[in-house]
């Protein structure tokens, strides 16, 4: 792995002008490095990142990516990572053409990296000196705990999906908010009716003498209140500081959660495990918004790669060259999920819907198809709103905002089903829906979405680290069930349990009806235990 030569960064510094010139904002700063393609296998476990900790899967994962280039060799074209300057990597033979083409493609990830609000947590982080630190850490660990050190990292990748991170975001970046509530709210609405459990006579009453103390006594009449509720309820001010707090940093993530409350890990013979799990936690979280703007991301950069390409005089006589590379990238798959073909395409009907000032009310009331198909306000502006989008939003919100029937029709999308066919005992492929609904649907499936599971003091009773799943229709992968817990049991020193939707036998009301009125899937409540090593399960 080398620094790119002076005639090449020249090239880049050229393509750097250009894509300023079009729009994209991004630092002045950036290193680029020429890698070969065993360079490649090696840093893509490590998600690109040299300095990032050692760990066994890591090399494990070297091993099979070797095993799949030897059967099936490519060259991969490029890759950027988010650090400060950001870096890319380039394969050893790309010709000056194809960089060129490529580094367009990074420059738009750059610029996705530094303006989307869901990197914010990221644009003053060096990730890679951060990682190094991390890395001589746990090197350190490694040598005085041995591989207690890689079964306490395991058990903390186990549960890395589930670090709180737009909790994070609102608590780096809360923006202009609403005042946290004065005392009297959190005194009426908190204190006496969930602390106090105050009865409604008595509500009545503590609203009358506070109007009155307001009435009596003016601008002192809120000091005069709490003098009174101070003298009948000591501990009512530590209370509200608590809740003060609790309300500015926002409800823990289970990591968080178990780092600052297992008896376990808060021995003093223990506390180096919380180093370890505090640098899992911080590089999830870290990488939580490229999982969630995949398709965002991936769809910008071939967006402006195209555009700035075709527009570069240095590389005339190379379109065909183009073409092929390009085509490959960003071509639809009839079966499966292209990113960068998706992704590109949406960004380039915004843009058009939003020339022709369809991204309005009015354009959304026609019914008329003829009417809709040739409305045009020619208002312009499209780009501005693309730009505007790449600030905002997520792949989640993107999808279910602007994938409608006329980007499913003009791209002829839809979503593919499978059967078996029992005469030939082989599985068909068919068009199932040509619905944008559908097609949304599918997308959505396809989105990065970990499960929401919370800590529930109040039903673990002081005796169990009870964890409560929000079902939202998927369940847990059951085979998975049990060495999560496993690991969560010995990061909290004492049994845990789960609380999970599964599909169950129907109810005796159902299962006595006729086949055609019942239900197909039942979902039943169910509580796994994990205690002194041993699963159990038991339906609520």
């Amino acid at each position: 792995m080398q620094l790119i030569d002076q005639h090449t960064k020249k090239i880049m510094e050229g393509c750097k002008d250009r894509a300023r010139e079009a729009g994209l904002r991004f630092s002045d700063e950036t290193l680029e490095y020429i890698v070969t393609n065993r360079d490649m296998l090696e840093l893509h476990p490590k998600v690109m990142i040299p300095t990032l900790y050692d760990y066994w899967v890591h090399d494990v994962e070297v091993l099979k990516e070797k095993g799949k280039y030897e059967l099936y060799p490519h060259n991969p074209y490029e890759t950027v990572i988010n650090t400060r300057p950001p870096i890319s990597f380039y394969n050893d033979n790309n010709p000056d053409w194809l960089n060129v083409m490529i580094f367009y493609h990074v420059l738009a990830h750059i610029d996705f990296f530094q303006n989307n609000l869901y990197y914010r947590h990221t644009w003053d982080y060096d990730l890679t000196g951060k990682a190094l630190a991390d890395k001589r850490l746990i090197a350190r660990l490694r040598s005085e705990h041995g591989r207690r050190l890689d079964y306490v990292i395991e058990f903390a990748r186990s549960i890395d999906n589930l670090v709180g991170y737009y909790g994070e975001l609102s608590t780096l970046f809360r923006g202009e908010t609403q005042p946290l509530p004065r005392r009297v709210d959190y005194y009426f609405d908190v204190f006496l009716q969930k602390v106090k459990g105050m009865k409604t006579a008595g509500y009545v009453k503590e609203i009358e003498r506070y109007n009155r103390c307001m009435r009596d006594f003016g601008d002192l009449g809120e000091e005069s209140f709490f003098a009174e509720v101070m003298a009948r309820h000591p501990e009512f001010e530590a209370l509200y500081l608590k809740s003060r707090s609790e309300e500015r940093r926002g409800r823990p993530d289970l990591m968080q959660f178990i780092m600052e409350h297992s008896p376990f890990l808060n021995r003093e013979e223990h506390r180096w495990m919380k180093s370890v799990l505090e640098v899992i936690r911080s590089t999830s979280i870290y990488f939580q918004p490229q999982m969630r703007t995949k398709i965002m991301n991936e769809g910008w950069a071939s967006y402006w790669h195209e555009k700035l390409f075709l527009t570069d005089d240095r590389i005339r006589g190379r379109e065909v060259d183009f073409a092929r590379v390009h085509s490959g990238v960003t071509c639809l798959h009839r079966v499966g999920l292209n990113p960068y073909a998706i992704g590109m395409r949406l960004f380039q009907h915004i843009e058009e819907q939003a020339d022709k000032g369809r991204i309005s009310l009015e354009f959304q009331q026609l019914a008329d198809s003829h009417a809709r198909q040739e409305f045009d306000r020619g208002t312009g502006g499209g780009t501005a709103f693309i730009f505007a989008i790449r600030e905002n939003l997520c792949d989640f919100s993107f999808i279910n905002t602007f994938v409608d029937q006329e980007f499913v029709n003009r791209h002829k999308l839809f979503v593919v089903g499978r059967r078996l066919n029992k005469e030939r005992m082989t599985w068909q492929y068919y068009v199932k829906s040509r619905r944008a609904e559908a097609y949304r649907a599918m997308l959505a499936e396809s989105l990065y979405h970990p499960p929401v599971i919370a800590v529930d003091e109040a039903k673990g009773e002081g005796k169990y680290l009870y964890l409560d799943h929000r079902f939202e229709g998927k369940p847990l992968v059951k085979d998975f069930i049990e060495n999560t817990l496993l690991g969560i049991e010995y990061l909290w020193g004492g049994p845990v349990k789960l609380e999970t939707s599964e599909v169950g036998l129907p109810p005796p009301d159902e299962a006595v009806k006729p086949p055609e009125q019942q239900q197909k899937i039942h979902w039943r409540r169910y509580v796994y235990t994990m205690e002194d090593r041993k699963l159990s399960r038991t339906l609520l």
